[in-house]
């Protein structure tokens, strides 16, 4: 058998699995089956590998080459280009061939012929006979209906989302077939990725979008928020104009035009393996490689490769890699990425095609976010660990059924902090932890709240979580409504079924939206991804292990809200939600995992002094970027009368516009791009590796000059602090 027959081995079997009848030219019969692929049919240039027929019309060719030749295969597409363009043996006068494929059996490459300028790309798997008869009656291609996209209708759309749909269109128009989208959480990423899809299906003809998560917790709240959506040119909802499918089972529903799926779950559709319970509640990034049945991804029939046009991967950072990959190379879409935390892992995968970029510290100028503080809580034993003296009677606990003994330690023993809550449980540590919250929180950070803030705190074990809410009620003298758990896994009562009311879903809304609980206590469920916009306060009692974890984690307590929302579950707040606390009683702030800081850099001097330091010409990058910081606070914080005072005082530029500028005074992209206007306009050639200090010095010196100009007037200085003081009365006044 030839090298060229040997190939052709596993390509028939994948038509065949794919829906085609293979035949041989002597066993031609053409009404055999809707698709029939004809091996050695012969052409006016030589006999083709195989000519693909649907209903009996020619449409494609195969160039079959032995596996050795995978890595050139591209030599073989001016084959089957010949081959496509040949005269049939017994079909005069047909058309060129459309659909072009390159296959060793197990790689195979599909061009278009009818795209613009036409692209070979790799495919997992050969298509079905009805998709190519489905696209050769279509009047044009999806890529050629990406070229035609109408302008996008920018009302009620920031600008972030404005830069993302757009620099996304601009991509898919160069069929570039990796988008990444980098938002900040809280910027609305969903929101603009169901603003795509739309776009995507109504003017692109898109047939179905696939929206991938990685927990499914993730997807109830995407699928919340498609059924919420009102695009900007039709009165009816998103689910009243498409089917929004939120895949719990095996099956696709063949009219659905969105389907919302967790990777977990497609991963054991591909493999045909079973998906435990539970087994979409945790990240596919958390889940050890070692705890997977290690299985390759199988073509199925049932959900074919070009299932979904596009593919939007949200929290594309986390679960794309390892095993899960596969997914993803299953498919014949355009993958898009949506994340708030990109690594170096996230830019390649990507292919360095970052379409938008908005991030954390940009958000908080514009108003989208609130920007946070830290409070650190610093005891011997989180630092150095401690230890248990031998003859010590202490207590021994089952980490799973809690059940305890009594027992005497036979030898010294030294516990690390990293021991802590973990094989060794202090419960006094935990309550001095939580009782210097309490005393901070209520003496410093919030002095004017007559109810503790909503808080939200990070455990390390879900044994963890237990001790601290025990402890925390007591702490707090409250009762077990102040303080709840949230998790994965439901209460279960004595009859062994679920508690109502104590299941995740039930406490994350309480806690969104009512008075209690006033603190929740999570290990992982809403470390990433979950809105809780009233959240004030994140204490930190475990570490993390990632730079883009954390992000995420810091990350719940960045959304913005008005004072009529804030006020619905913390009766006592006075103003719109203007910052969060960090409290970290862990070291991790201090660990360096973190791309973002807070703006704050001078928490003990008042605002007063900071506007008199810029003044008088104090123009370091602390003094510059703290009086933007409160500047942003301020203006979320004051009424229209006010900052029409300021306004005015300042001739003619509003107060957030008088922040933004402080801020972005020190934005290193902006100094560089002035630099870069600056030597252009003096005739130096200079790129961003070219520039000199000086240079870059220079053009920063001149922004943040700019920005501290306008508080040279004592007239802006007195409105702004006149303003502060009045919002302050009003907060003391009973």
């Amino acid at each position: 058998m030839t090298p060229e027959a040997k190939a052709r081995q596993p390509i028939d079997h994948k038509l065949e699995q794919a829906g085609w009848v293979v035949q041989d030219l002597r066993q031609l019969n053409l009404s055999a089956a809707h698709g029939v692929a004809v091996r050695e049919f012969p052409t006016d240039t030589g006999p083709a590998d195989y000519l693909l027929f649907v209903d009996r019309q020619p449409v494609g060719v195969i160039e079959a080459k032995r596996d050795g030749a995978g890595q050139n295969l591209h030599v073989a597409e001016n084959q089957s280009q010949r081959y496509a363009s040949a005269t049939l043996k017994w079909r005069k006068g047909a058309a060129p061939l459309r659909f072009l494929h390159e296959s060793t059996g197990q790689i195979i490459w599909f061009t278009d012929a009818a795209d613009p300028q036409p692209r070979a790309r790799e495919l997992f798997h050969f298509f079905q006979p009805q998709t190519l008869a489905e696209w050769a009656a279509q009047p044009d291609t999806l890529r050629t209906r990406l070229q035609h996209m109408p302008p996008l209708p920018t009302k009620n759309l920031r600008d972030c989302q404005i830069n993302a749909v757009t620099g996304l269109e601009q991509s898919l128009t160069k069929n570039k077939p990796r988008t990444l989208i980098h938002m900040a959480t809280g910027a609305g990423k969903t929101f603009t990725a169901i603003t795509a899809a739309y776009r995507l299906l109504k003017f692109g003809g898109a047939k179905r979008i696939l929206f991938l998560v990685d927990t499914r917790n993730l997807g109830k709240q995407a699928h919340q928020e498609f059924m919420a959506y009102t695009p900007p040119d039709d009165g009816r909802k998103f689910t009243e104009l498409y089917n929004v499918q939120r895949l719990a089972s095996s099956r696709i529903d063949p009219h659905a035009q969105v389907c919302i799926c967790t990777i977990q779950r497609m991963y054991s559709i591909l493999t045909n393996t079973d998906l435990a319970e539970e087994g979409e509640d945790i990240s596919a990034g958390d889940i050890s490689p070692a705890a997977l049945r290690e299985k390759l991804v199988q073509y199925n029939p049932q959900v074919p490769v070009e299932q979904f046009d596009f593919i939007v991967i949200d929290e594309c950072h986390r679960s794309i890699y390892n095993l899960w990959k596969q997914v993803l190379d299953y498919f014949d879409a355009f993958l898009i990425g949506l994340t708030a935390t990109p690594d170096q892992r996230t830019y390649g995968f990507f292919q360095q095609n970052v379409v938008a970029e908005y991030n954390y510290e940009q958000s908080v100028v514009d108003g989208v976010n609130v920007g946070y503080d830290v409070y650190e809580i610093e005891t011997k034993i989180t630092q150095k660990g401690a230890r248990l003296e031998a003859k010590e009677w202490v207590d021994h606990r089952d980490r799973q059924t809690r059940a305890k003994r009594w027992a005497q330690t036979e030898d010294d023993v030294d516990y690390s902090a990293s021991d802590l809550d973990k094989s060794v449980v202090n419960p006094d540590q935990i309550r001095k932890v939580l009782q210097a919250m309490k005393d901070a929180v209520e003496q410093r950070i919030f002095p004017e709240r007559t109810e503790t803030p909503k808080t939200l705190i990070f455990a390390k074990t879900d044994s963890h979580a237990d001790d601290i809410i025990r402890i925390a009620r007591e702490v707090y003298g409250q009762g077990n409504a102040f303080c709840k758990k949230v998790t994965y896994r439901a209460g279960v009562g004595n009859d062994g079924k679920p508690v109502p009311g104590d299941d995740a879903d039930s406490v994350l809304a309480s806690f969104r939206n009512d008075f209690y609980p006033r603190i929740a206590v999570t290990v992982d469920m809403i470390a990433t991804g979950t809105d809780v916009k009233p959240l004030e306060v994140l204490l930190f009692m475990r570490d993390v292990r990632s730079k883009g974890y954390y992000e995420q984690m810091k990350g719940r307590g960045v959304r913005s809200l008005s004072e009529e929302g804030l006020r619905k579950v913390s009766k006592s707040a006075h103003g719109a939600k203007s910052r969060f606390v960090l409290i970290d009683a862990v070291g991790v702030e201090k660990s360096l995992k973190t791309e973002s800081r807070p703006l704050e850099r001078k928490p003990g001097v008042s605002l007063d002094a900071l506007l008199k330091q810029i003044a008088v010409g104090a123009h370091d990058d602390d003094t510059v970027q703290s009086l933007g910081n409160r500047l942003v606070r301020l203006a979320k914080q004051l009424d229209d009368k006010a900052l029409a005072k300021i306004k005015q005082a300042s001739g003619g530029t509003g107060l957030h516009d008088l922040a933004r500028d402080l801020v972005q005074a020190l934005d290193p992209d902006r100094i560089t791009a002035d630099a870069l206007d600056a030597a252009k306009a003096a005739g130096i050639t200079r790129n961003v590796e070219t520039l000199t200090d000086a240079e870059l010095a220079a053009a920063k010196a001149k922004r943040i000059a700019a920005a501290c100009t306008p508080f040279d007037a004592p007239a802006l200085r007195d409105a702004i602090e006149g303003a502060r003081r009045e919002r302050e009365q009003i907060i003391d006044t009973p």
